[in-house]
Parts: structure tokens; sequence; C-alpha cells
């Protein structure tokens, strides 16, 4: 795309800028309406495209990642945020289920499930938020939907330098800039998925037509010109922390010196999502052969789902030194690993990372044959026993987005000092601060009482999942979706800011999800039988929300 065409797109945004800023808020929900009438039109399309391009024609099961985290995250995104304009348009702040403050004085809001239809659906699962300190129950309305309060308000021009991995974090970003912070955006496709911008371009017509929402395609070239161009405003961005760098200290020779001495050449506000090493911490408890196998797919699954190219993919197990259970666990994890089929790693790079965990780690398990015939297939990789105080190590400092699973284990005289120990391991040790896992039996929880909830409350991560994968914290948009709070653009971890926050609020610290031991229907694992029918049947109940939808997905879900 020419820079003419760029300018062009930037100066529409520029003009409607202030009018979408002011739009009332009547017209902002019309326009939702009409992006989720569209989006369930071309989500059976949309799926099939992603389905295609990752080279999953031959495995249909696993069609439910494209549904969930495509049409499906949109669809119920758009559903929490007309509820919120509902409030909004009255004067009104969204009403809170429960407000309670924790012994540290923490603000905690539960914002999951909210209906009965959220029980059923996700059966034993709640989620809260949990706020920055100063936040109290006297002012947290203050801090719910801000933008929506100013005024007079000129607007901004955002750019969203959009996700090549997960099919709906681009669409969902640019919803948040719209309506959260009241911007219009310039949305830069990422090369990797650029085959889904006919869909979004089709989803937004309505903003694009209006001058609020406009698209961009193209390479490094682009995204450096539109960084820098002097109409755009704020910039949000999911990827690296080097592409992140790059926009903020620029690129040749003198770039880690500016980096080293803070002397940025971007000055605009960057919010950034921007991975990490995800821990996922097994607390020693007496678990069952049925247990074991259920974690195993749960674990296996928050690795191999998407092909391990997921920002909140495990990368880390840590487990007890002392929990006898531990050799049963992983036997059970490589197991899980050999029944479900290899997939194309789509995503450039892979090999490369690959390999620098085999020359790390020349005793790496390979759980796959090589297959000679085809390049694209990268066998799965399980490091065992690495040394946790080998702090330097690759798996603890690098986000390796691929499929390769690490584990160590650590000291402790049962399981509450065990978990102390982990929880200091990946606050210390781990790269970044996303997302973490705790799984935890229930006999093993209320033995610890407060200690399990104090690891909660220290772990300095965005968002804490316990018994659940963190992708349902990333999928649920009544939850926030960032890091943790306080990085410094000099060392940025994985990144600033949040998304997703369908409540709209501001000085949010982490959102805790909490779910039973073992969850019955079986929540969509890599193993799940029919994942397509479930997605499209979940798809098809946010994208109608008729309940006479709702048996056919719990139908769906039972066949798993």
């Amino acid at each position: 795309m020419n820079q003419i065409d760029l300018d062009r797109k930037i100066s529409l945004l520029t003009a409607h800028k202030t009018e979408w800023a002011r739009l009332p808020v009547g017209k902002k929900k019309a326009l939702l309406h009409d992006l989720r009438r569209k989006t369930y039109a071309i989500a059976e399309p949309w799926v099939k495209a992603a389905v295609k391009a990752k080279g999953l024609e031959d495995q249909p099961e696993r069609a439910v990642e494209e549904w969930l985290g495509g049409p499906w995250a949109v669809l119920l995104l758009v559903n929490e945020l007309v509820k919120t304009l509902d409030y909004i348009d009255k004067g009104q702040a969204r009403p809170l289920k429960k407000v309670r403050t924790l012994p540290s004085g923490q603000v905690v809001v539960d914002v999951f499930p909210l209906s009965a239809t959220d029980r059923l659906l996700f059966n034993g699962m709640r989620g809260e938020i949990r706020f920055e300190p100063g936040v109290t129950p006297a002012n947290l309305a203050e801090t719910m939907a801000t933008s929506y309060k100013q005024a007079a308000s000129a607007g901004k021009v955002a750019l969203v330098l959009g996700a090549g991995n997960v099919a709906c974090i681009a669409v969902v970003d640019v919803l948040h800039k719209l309506y959260t912070e009241g911007q219009v955006c310039l949305l830069k496709m990422n090369p990797i998925n650029e085959y889904l911008g006919v869909f979004f371009e089709d989803i937004f017509s309505s903003f694009c037509e209006a001058g609020y929402v406009q698209f961009a395609y193209g390479g490094a070239d682009v995204g450096a010109y539109l960084c820098a161009h002097p109409d755009i405003d704020e910039i949000h961005m999911t990827g690296s922390a080097r592409t992140h760098d790059a926009i903020v200290y620029g690129t040749g020779p003198d770039a880690e010196a500016r980096k080293r001495n803070d002397q940025p050449v971007n000055t605009k506000r960057i919010t950034s999502e921007l991975g990490c090493v995800t821990p996922t911490i097994v607390v020693p408890g007496p678990w069952s052969k049925a247990e074991l196998r259920y974690h195993a797919e749960h674990i296996a699954s928050q690795k191999l789902t998407n092909a391990g190219f997921n920002c909140l993919a495990a990368q880390v197990l840590i487990m007890s030194e002392e929990w006898d259970q531990a050799p049963a666990l992983l036997d059970a994890i490589r197991a899980v690993f050999r029944e479900v089929p290899q997939r194309p790693s789509y995503y450039p790079g892979t090999a490369q990372r690959h390999r620098l965990v085999l020359d790390a780690h020349p005793g790496t398990e390979v759980l796959d044959p090589a297959d000679h015939k085809r390049n694209d297939i990268i066998p799965r990789l399980l490091v065992t026993g690495l040394d946790p105080k080998a702090t330097g190590d690759v798996c603890f400092t690098q986000e390796l987005f691929a499929c390769v699973l690490a584990e160590t284990r650590l000291p402790g005289n049962g399981p509450a000092e065990f978990l102390q120990q982990a929880v200091r391991f990946a606050n210390e040790t781990l790269h970044g601060t996303l997302s973490a896992n705790i799984i935890i039996h229930p006999q093993t929880a209320k033995l610890l009482g407060p200690a399990l909830e104090q690891a909660i409350a220290d772990l300095r991560y965005g968002s804490v999942s316990v018994n659940i994968w963190a992708v349902y914290g990333f999928l649920l948009p009544m939850l926030t979706w960032g890091a943790f709070p306080g990085h410094h653009r000099t060392d940025i971890q994985s990144g600033s800011g949040v998304v997703h926050n369908s409540f709209m609020f501001d000085r949010t610290q982490k959102s805790v999800l909490y779910a039973p031991f073992k969850m019955s229907p079986k929540p969509p694992f890599v193993t799940h039988r029919n994942g397509d029918e479930l997605g499209r049947r979940l798809a098809a109940f946010e994208g109608t929300r008729s309940l006479a939808k709702l048996p056919a997905v719990l139908m769906a879900a039972l066949k798993g």
C-alpha cells in the first residue's frame, strides 16, 4: 500500500475523530448491532478461510479454535459492550454484581458469571477484577467509562497493529479503542493473516463508510511509516517486545543506546500486549488417575492449541520435587501429545526458535518422528528437569512461540511452601507478566486456605487462572487482558495497558478466573472430538442471543 493511500485514509479518520468522540451513544450502539449481524453472517466463511490457511482441513475438530478465537469472541464482546452502552445511554454506570475489599485493602469486583446463561455455559467458573491501590468502593464508579464523561473531547486517531496469530485480536482491539477509549482506528493487518482483511472490512463496513475505521496492508515499511505519521495520535500493538522497542527507540546501530538512555524517537502513547513465558504451576495433591489424565489434556491444550502460537501458551510447567505423582503427570502429558496429530507450523521463525532449544538442551525429548516430506511440520519438544537456578535459560527468558513445553521442579516442604516458592520463581525468573496458571486439587486448596489467595495476590501477572487455562481470561470480555501494570518502556516485558474490559474500568491491576478442578462438560481441549460443531453452536448463540440455541450448544459440548 503506497503512502498516498495511507495519507488519504489517515486524513479521513482525522476529519471524523471529533465526530466519533461526541457521537450519541445510541448511534454507537446501532453500529455495534450492525457489526454483530455482519459478523454472524460471515462467520462460517471466516472460519473456513482460517482453517485452510493454517493447514487444518484434515483436522476438522480443531476448527473450534478458529470459532472461539474468531467470530465467537467478537460476538461475545459486542454483546457485552451493548449492555454497558445501554446504561451509559441512560446516564448510569453499569451495575456491579459484587464489590468487596480484601484484607490488604485491595478492591475486587466480581464480573463473571453475570447471568443464568453464563452459569450454564461455564459451569462453576467465576471471574473477578482486582484494582490498583487508591481505588476504593467509594470512587470505583469514577473509574468506569471515563471517555464518555469527556463531552468536549476532540477525539484521537489510533493506529492498531494487528496480531498475526489469533483472528479475533485485531477486531477486539479496534473495538476497545473505539468504544472504551473513544478513538477512531486505522487497523494495519499483519501480513501473516491479512487474508482475513476481506472479512474484517465487511464487518466494519459501516464504520469505514462513516470515516471511523480504515484498513492498511503491507510489511514493516508500512508499519514504520504509520507509526511515525504526525496525524497518528496513539498506537496499540500486539506482537513482540523487539517490535515495540523498534517503534519507540528506532532501529540501526544507535537504537540500543537510545533505549539504554531512554531517548525515544517516538513519544506517542503506546499500549501493547507483547507475550510472556507463561507458567503453569501444579500444586502437589492427592490426584486420582482420572484427574491426572484430565489435567494432562488440560496442560497439553495450553501448549498445542493453535500450534503453540499463543501469547498465553504454557511454556514452563512448575512442579514440586516432593510430589510423587509428578512423573505420572509427565507420562500422561506425553501420551496426550502423541495422541494429538501434528499440525503445520505456520508462524515465521518457528524452526529457528525450535533449534535454540535443541542447541541449549541436547537431551530434549522429541515427541514426534521427523516428517522428511514436509518442512512445515516441526516435531514437538518436551524439556524436563530444567535447573530452576539457571535463570538465563532460553526456556525461562524467551517466549518460544512453538510447541515446546519445559518442566522444572522446586523444593518445598508441603504445598504451601512449594506454592510460595513457585510464585517467587515465576515473578523473578520468567520473562513477562501477561498470564499465569495454577492447578490445585480442592483438598489441597482447602488445606492451604488463605495461602492460596496470598499466592494469587502475589503473582505479578495481569491474568491469573486457577484450574482453567488463561485463554478463558482472554476470551471472556468482562475481564481485562494485558500485562501487570508498571512496566517502563525501557523494560516493557509483556506490555502496557489492557483491552477487552467490557465494563470499561480504569486503574485495573489483574483479573482472576477460577474453575472447578475437573469441569463437566469438559472444556474444548485438543482432545475434544466435536470441536467444530461446538464452536459453530456457540457462535450461533452469541450471534442471535436466542435461548432456543442453548440446548444445541450443550449437546455439542457433551459429545466431546
